[in-house]
């Protein structure tokens, strides 16, 4: 008798046991996204080798394909990270990671966008942070944006991705514009914050990737620490995408005004600044699928919620 069959015979209860004991994939939470266009068609990649720099961790950083890719480890001596050399007012920014394998407890990749290093106090942010997993192998997707140096409100809201990260490439993506910030995986948008005068990223910012040591926070509040018995911990991204408005050298941006920029404008496009129909049902179907944290929910964290949940 075939394992399918005896899988049919069994009460509901032997086969949650037998899911757990043979980590049996049709038991996960993988999921077929729906379809969705696929905007990283649209987009020129860059070198990463010329259009970053390294930040920390050069001895971790192994760039590979003549530049065009890039592998981050994380060890018991440090992270890594890269730094774009150009900062930008406004884009679309994605990488394709493979996230490293095994048991990941405490390790954060991030893929991200930042000015806190000329604006430490009003600095903008839009994180994507891929934080690893404990005993259940579940890679997490926290999305993040701050805007004016708003730290104190987070606006985190954190998702299960629909695949195991660490067996191939993933697109994760950022779009950022004078209409809208989405964040996309695969290109299925799983959040979307609508321009606003209350609250929304207004000054150039960096692009970063980084990998390094989040026990304080990042696996259940801290409860699973880095095991360093599993390092070195690698994460490899290649086909990076940026096209957007460049900030010109000679612009000065005083807080809360725009910048100066240059730079190809595929990004104000039609498909860039408003969400299809199809986008929108797909972006409900991740939320409703594979969103467990959202800042907009948690009463208890915020007894009077930002005004952008309402």
């Amino acid at each position: 008798m075939g394992f399918s069959r005896v899988i049919m015979e069994l009460p509901l209860l032997s086969f949650i046991f037998l899911c757990m004991l043979f980590a049996v994939p049709s038991c996960s939470r993988y999921y077929t996204a729906p379809s969705v266009p696929r905007l990283t068609d649209l987009v020129p990649r860059v070198s990463t080798d010329q259009c970053f720099a390294k930040i920390f961790g050069a001895s971790n950083i192994q760039l590979r394909n003549n530049g065009s890719s890039v592998d981050l480890t994380l060890d018991k001596v440090s992270g890594a990270g890269l730094v774009s050399r150009n900062k930008y007012h406004y884009g679309f920014f994605s990488a394709s990671i493979k996230l490293p394998s095994g048991l990941t407890s405490g390790v954060v990749v991030a893929f991200y966008l930042s000015n806190a290093d000329v604006y430490p106090h009003s600095h903008d942010e839009i994180d994507i942070e891929l934080l690893g997993h404990d005993k259940r192998k579940d890679w997490v997707i926290q999305t993040n944006i701050y805007a004016n140096g708003s730290v104190k409100t987070g606006r985190e809201e954190k998702f299960y991705l629909w695949f195991d990260p660490s067996v191939k490439y993933h697109d994760y993506t950022i779009i950022w514009n004078n209409y809208h910030t989405v964040f996309l995986v695969d290109n299925v948008p799983v959040r979307e914050l609508r321009n606003s005068e209350v609250f929304y990223p207004s000054k150039p910012m960096s692009v970063f990737v980084t990998i390094w040591d989040g026990s304080e926070w990042a696996t259940h509040g801290g409860k699973y620490p880095v095991d360093y018995k599993h390092a070195p911990y690698t994460a490899s991204f290649e086909e990076m995408e940026i096209n957007g408005g460049i900030l010109t050298p000679t612009a000065t941006v005083p807080s809360g005004s725009k910048a100066n920029v240059s730079g190809p404008d595929t990004v104000e496009g039609p498909e860039f600044i408003e969400l299809s129909q199809q986008q929108v049902d797909a972006m409900d179907w991740a939320r409703r699928k594979l969103m467990f944290y959202s800042y907009c929910k948690d009463t208890s964290r915020y007894k009077v919620l930002p005004p952008e949940c309402k």
